[in-house]
């Protein structure tokens, strides 16, 4: 059973967030990446945060969060999720969104997780390997908050903000801290699938946690207007939250 409901426009609107990103864009294998690396005299050594984005990817928002938990000490890893086929900002109201979800933009490119899980992996074996990271934690926004859950052990301390499709046996499946940003509107994720993944994460015994941040929507933590006092408060202590979680679980 999934905790997340159907899909909807919230999925890709949004404001463009103001800055000039810091990071490298390369390939991890086949695969557009960006990497965001911390100061020498503040890396945490031996430890990364795998940035599994939103369904826009890589892009402007995305990689000033990543250069943001690179200020914070973390080498943090943006791996496209979807193959060179991302969506643009601000989709119109009839995109066929679940028929891009199950068979890409070019009817032969699906982003479901028989196509995605390999990704993620490339990317974590990017880091242990090339990188030497011994302690991953991932962020998962939005629609990458699936893939933080599906990939414990190798991923052992997770954050999601705003999850979209994830399974409760996924949940469950992750033996590990995990923390949660959540909207207090959000379509996907609505109140009584919260109180779901309140359930499983109690049981699970291990540590948890969900704020809920007021005057939200889906997509908050990323794509919010920051012209908006009440969005811009909730963006910044989202990202907040997700530091000190890893700081406190990870290091």
């Amino acid at each position: 059973m999934s905790l997340a409901a159907a899909p909807s426009k919230c999925c890709t609107v949004g404001s463009l967030h103001e800055g000039t990103p810091t990071g490298t864009e390369f390939k991890v294998g086949k695969y557009d990446a960006y990497l965001a690396t911390p100061a020498p005299e503040k890396a945490h050594k031996d430890a990364a945060i795998l940035y599994l984005p939103d369904v826009i990817s890589i892009w402007q928002n995305s990689k000033l969060m990543a250069d943001q938990f690179a200020a914070s000490g973390y080498l943090c890893l943006i791996i496209d999720l979807f193959n060179g086929d991302p969506l643009a900002l601000n989709r119109p109201d009839d995109f066929d969104f679940m028929g891009w979800l199950t068979k890409g933009s070019t009817g032969n490119n699906p982003h479901t997780k028989e196509a995605v899980d390999p990704i993620v992996e490339v990317a974590i074996k990017y880091l242990k390997e090339e990188k030497g990271i011994k302690k991953l934690g991932a962020a998962g926004y939005c629609f990458g908050a699936k893939y933080v859950a599906r990939h414990f052990p190798e991923i052992s301390v997770g954050y999601f903000a705003h999850p979209s499709f994830v399974d409760e046996d996924e949940l469950a499946g992750f033996k590990g801290p995990i923390s949660i940003a959540a909207a207090e509107t959000d379509e996907i994720f609505p109140a009584e699938n919260r109180h779901k993944a309140e359930q499983i994460l109690a049981k699970g015994g291990y540590p948890y946690q969900i704020n809920l941040y007021s005057q939200t929507e889906h997509g908050f933590s990323i794509r919010c207007d920051p012209s908006k006092k009440t969005a811009k408060f909730a963006k910044e202590q989202a990202f907040l939250q997700a530091v000190t979680w890893f700081d406190t679980w990870l290091l």
